[in-house]
C-alpha cells in the first residue's frame, strides 16, 4: 500500500516545517499500515516523493523520526484534552477527558498511541526518553483535571498522582482493547463502555479508601 505525499520541493529549502510535517504524516501512515519494522528513512522519503537527504535535513535519522512521532503523539493528546470545555462538575469533566479526549485521540491516531504507550520494548530507550517534555505537558493537563476533583473532595484519601495513574492506566487499557477490536463494532457502544468504566472509577474514589496491604500477622491473631 502506498501513501504518496506530494511535496513540490523546487528550489525551496528542503528543511522547513512544512516538509517536516509531511514526513511525519508519511511516517505515521507507514506505522499504522505496516508497523515499526517498515519505518525507514528511505521509505518515508519515497512516500513523500523526496530524497533521504531531505529527511535527514528536516528531521534526522530514524531515531529522530520516532522522536518526532512521540512528541506529536503527546502534543496532540494534550491539546485535545485541554481544548475540551469545562463545566461545574469536575468528575464529569474528567470522564470526558477520557472518552472525548484520550479515546478519540487514540482511535484517530492508532500508530501514535502505539509509539507513545505500547512500544517501549521496540523503540530505543534513549529515543523514548526524548518524548519526556511533551509527555509532561500532556500529563499536566490531566493533573489539572484531577486536582479539580480533589478540591471537590472526590479522591477519598488518594493523592493526585495516585489518582492520575489509576485513570491513565484504565484509559490506556481501554484504548488497547478498543483498537484491537475487542469492543463492539459500534462506535456508540465503545464510548459507552469507556464512560461506564471511567465513571465507575471516579465515583469509587469518593467512597472507597485506598487499599492498603494487610499485615499478615493480623490474620494470625484470634
Amino acid at each position: 500500500m502506498r501513501f504518496r505525499y506530494c511535496v513540490n520541493m523546487g528550489r525551496r529549502r528542503i528543511h522547513d516545517e512544512t516538509t517536516a510535517d509531511a514526513l511525519l504524516d508519511a511516517a505515521e501512515a507507514i506505522l499504522e499500515a505496516e508497523g515499526l519494522e517498515a519505518l525507514t528513512v528511505r521509505r518515508v522519503a519515497d512516500e513523500v516523493g523526496t530524497t533521504t537527504r531531505a529527511v535527514y535535513s528536516s528531521l534526522g535519522s530514524k531515531d529522530a523520526l520516532l522522536t518526532g512521532l512521540g512528541m506529536r503523539a503527546f502534543d496532540l493528546l494534550g491539546t485535545r484534552v485541554a481544548a475540551l470545555p469545562r463545566s461545574d462538575d469536575p468528575a464529569a469533566d474528567l470522564v470526558a477527558a477520557g472518552t472525548s479526549g484520550f479515546r478519540e485521540w487514540a482511535l484517530a491516531h492508532p500508530a501514535l498511541f502505539q509509539i507513545a504507550f505500547q512500544q517501549q520494548t521496540s523503540v530505543p530507550r534513549d529515543v523514548w526518553m526524548r518524548f519526556g517534555p511533551s509527555a509532561e505537558r500532556a500529563l499536566e493537563t490531566l493533573y489539572e483535571l484531577i486536582r479539580r476533583v480533589q478540591a471537590d473532595r472526590g479522591l477519598g484519601d488518594r493523592t493526585v498522582q495516585e489518582a492520575t495513574w489509576q485513570f491513565h492506566c484504565l484509559c490506556e487499557g481501554l484504548a488497547a482493547v478498543d483498537l484491537r477490536g475487542g469492543m463492539s463494532s459500534s462506535s456508540a457502544d465503545s464510548r459507552s463502555i469507556w464512560a461506564d468504566a471511567l465513571g465507575s472509577l471516579v465515583a469509587g474514589w469518593r467512597v472507597t479508601p485506598v487499599g492498603r496491604p494487610v499485615d499478615p500477622r493480623a490474620r494470625m491473631q484470634p
